[in-house]
């Protein structure tokens, strides 16, 4: 069988593989690209778009808890998980179905769906659903094919039936207790969420404080906010082995400073990391280098070992966010196509965990900072010196702003608070501009926002 030659081969449908692939075909490339079940990657179909979905309708669940805080009085509020996972998957269905009506209108463009791996380092087979299988060729040929959860070794694991960050999203009813292991992004907003749908939460995680990347302060800031909402934080906890419960369940052996205990729930998530997709890909069949995580390598311009093959999105490591995966595809977009010299080397990297209220970070933490030996000042006030915040009763977590203490410009930020991801964005925006802190201390920005804000925080310096 001869391969089918095209100009470009693209495999996945995600954040980075869909834009580029309208882009390279609108521009007049032949561009193969092969989907192994649903377009729009881990985004649309398991990520960001599920996710914030349900998050969305736990709030409205605490919201409604708290209505008498407000002097509206709300009956019982009980939860319909299946709406919910209803609500949910009508959304993900109208997001992939618009993805996929795209890629099939476009002229130059071929959508495969089925399973691809290297013959060589130029040539792909693709075994198709129907059961056919074809071979392509292309002198460009972009990896995109994300990532899945990582389920470590845990003693008795295999053995229960645990959930993962796509299953937990299919239940049918709540849990009365889901145990979540690991205190990162993605465990802390499901343990929020389902604690806010009616479950007792307890999340176990092995480092001494939740979300390790961040400052202590922040980190502490979080936990509180938790346990205020009736979560068990389990920090500084290995856990041994899981098993099933006697009476039922799931019970968890971990070991906290030296003392064994047990915890039993009903439901168990995993949520401690993500792999990279490429078990089917037959990478050394093309001779594509991998880092030891197993992570497709590349240097500052996507492209891997191999020439002639990229790699984009999660399945090259380096921050899984999706606006990374979409940076990624405005890279090759304006190299192949605007003869520009992208790179990945010194962009910013945002990103806003789903909690509620929100956490939003970019640029450097004070800690960072003082490891890269730079002189700083800290501008930081509660969320309650915002006055938005509290005519809205949301006055719950901080702002902390890293500053340059030789050029007064800002160096980074997290906002733990109502609407952290766009106050971040706002700062984010101060910093692609290269403007000092001053000019949004004294800016004019409309009463009575959260925008406002920022005039306080950075008065803060003037203590």
């Amino acid at each position: 069988m001869e391969p089918e030659p095209f100009d470009a081969i693209i495999i996945g449908t995600g954040q980075a593989g869909k834009p580029l692939a309208l882009a390279l075909a609108r521009a007049g490339w032949k561009t193969a690209v092969i989907e192994r079940r649903h377009v729009g990657g881990t985004c649309i179909n398991v990520g960001c778009t599920p996710t914030k979905t349900m998050v969305a309708s736990a709030r409205v669940a605490w919201l409604a808890r708290r209505a008498a805080d407000y002097g509206v009085i709300v009956p019982e509020v009980t939860v319909d998980q299946v709406r919910v996972r209803a609500r949910k998957r009508a959304l993900v269905e109208r997001f992939r179905d618009s993805g996929t009506d795209t890629l099939q209108k476009t002229g130059n463009l071929t959508l495969l769906f089925g399973v691809a791996s290297f013959r060589d380092a130029s040539v792909v087979e693709v075994r198709l659903q129907d059961g056919e299988t074809r071979l392509l060729t292309a002198p460009k040929i972009v990896i995109n094919t994300g990532g899945q959860p990582f389920v470590p070794p845990i003693t008795g694991l295999s053995e229960v039936p645990f959930l993962d960050s796509t299953s937990v999203m299919e239940l049918e009813s709540t849990p009365s207790h889901l145990i979540v292991l690991g205190g990162g992004y993605v465990g802390l907003e499901f343990a929020q969420m389902f604690r806010r749908f009616g479950a007792q939460v307890t999340v176990i995680e092995r480092d001494r404080r939740l979300i390790a990347r961040e400052d202590p302060d922040i980190s502490s800031a979080v936990q509180e906010i938790l346990v205020q909402e009736g979560l068990r934080i389990e920090t500084g906890t290995d856990v041994e082995r899981v098993a099933a419960a006697a009476a039922g369940g799931i019970r968890v052996d971990v070991v906290h400073d030296g003392a064994a205990r047990s915890i039993v729930g009903s439901h168990l998530l995993v949520a401690i990391g993500r792999r990279p997709s490429t078990q089917e890909l037959e990478l050394e069949a093309a001779g594509i280098a991998v880092d030891k995580a197993g992570y497709i390598s590349v240097d500052e311009t996507l492209q891997t070992s191999v020439p002639g093959v990229w790699a984009v999105g999660d399945v090259k490591g380096g921050p899984a966010f999706t606006h990374i995966a979409y940076d990624d595809h405005r890279i090759l977009r304006d190299r192949w196509l605007h003869g520009r010299d992208a790179r990945v080397t010194g962009r910013m990297v945002p990103n806003t965990t789903f909690i509620d209220p929100q956490l939003g970070r970019i640029g450097l933490s004070e800690s960072e900072a003082e490891r890269q030996g730079r002189k700083v000042r800290v501008a930081k006030i509660p969320m309650s010196g915002f006055a938005r915040a509290l005519e809205t009763d949301e006055p719950r977590g901080l702002i902390k702003v890293v500053i340059d203490a030789g050029t007064d410009h800002i160096l980074g930020c997290a906002v733990l608070g109502i609407e952290g991801g766009e106050i971040m964005s706002m700062i984010q925006i101060a910093m692609m501009g290269d403007l000092p802190y001053t000019a949004l201390k004294e800016a004019i920005f409309a009463h009575p926002t959260l925008a406002e804000g920022l005039n306080n925080v950075f008065l803060a310096l003037d203590a």
